[in-house]
């Protein structure tokens, strides 16, 4: 019989990083080629997403490394911290190139993030803003007041997410809450760009003090070193700096003047 790993499997990081990779189709609402592939090592398998820099539509605003870096950057970051759940990402060869390979994650139907009439919004969200529907109508976008979406805003701080859309908070079958789509994060400037503002200002959970403090430490250790790879020095000065500024607020940002703060389109 054929195993099929999941993630907190001892196997998936092998299985990911060594395992024979055979397309099964395309993602086609990807801005950038997004391949969807079965993963075999073994006789163990898994679901995976490879996006191979090949595909990728260059940025004028990220002219270093590659998406694809930033996405296994980004998985670095989370894992190091327990901060937020991002799912398994290595970098790898595969049929079109180098590339990165990241575990599929199984969801379920439950929405996290929504547009809505006012009057649907379900009991305990958090608003993040109220605007006209193309019939003028009012609604609203809101998300869950849950625990790993909160984990999620603080991760988007700290990587500097410029892309956050509703479509990339994903309810796992699992039970956890996924953050996936990080090829645009941890560029110097401050970018940040999320739907997830709904506890602007407030003050940080101490659960999330505590794993910002772990991720500071851990890169005066060994997690720079890790990041080298996929970043430039200054990009890696830039994180430190962003987790240090949050620790010492001690809140979550508010949205500033002069940069647009939501993405579009918002999923």
């Amino acid at each position: 019989m054929t195993d099929h790993v999941q993630a907190g499997d001892p196997a998936v990081f092998d299985v990911l990083s060594h395992g024979k990779l055979d397309v099964q189709g395309r993602l086609v609402d990807a801005s950038n080629l997004t391949l969807l592939c079965t993963v075999e090592l073994d006789g163990v398998t898994t679901d995976a997403v490879y996006k191979p820099v090949a595909g990728e539509r260059p940025l004028w605003d990220f002219p270093d490394g590659t998406l694809a870096g930033r996405e296994v950057a980004t998985y670095l970051i989370a894992d190091a911290a327990g901060l937020g759940n991002v799912p398994p990402t290595v970098s790898r060869d595969g049929p079109f190139g180098e590339g990165m390979v990241q575990l599929w994650i199984d969801t379920t139907d439950e929405e996290l993030v929504a547009v809505c009439a006012p009057t649907d919004v379900p009991d305990g969200w958090r608003v993040v803003l109220h605007a006209h529907g193309r019939d003028g109508g009012p609604v609203v976008l809101a998300h869950a007041d849950h625990a790993g979406v909160r984990e999620l805003a603080a991760l988007d701080v700290v990587v500097n997410n410029t892309d956050r859309k509703g479509g990339h908070v994903l309810s796992g079958a699992d039970g956890r809450v996924y953050g996936v789509d990080h090829g645009v994060c941890l560029h110097t400037d401050p970018k940040l760009r999320t739907v997830l503002w709904g506890w602007a200002g407030e003050p940080l959970p101490e659960e999330v003090t505590d794993k910002l403090r772990t991720l500071r430490a851990e890169l005066d250790r060994e997690l720079a070193a890790a990041l080298g790879p996929h970043l430039t020095a200054a990009e890696i000065r830039a994180l430190a700096e962003r987790t240090d500024a949050l620790l010492a607020t001690g809140t979550f940002p508010t949205p500033e003047e002069g940069w647009p703060v939501l993405p579009w389109p918002l999923f």
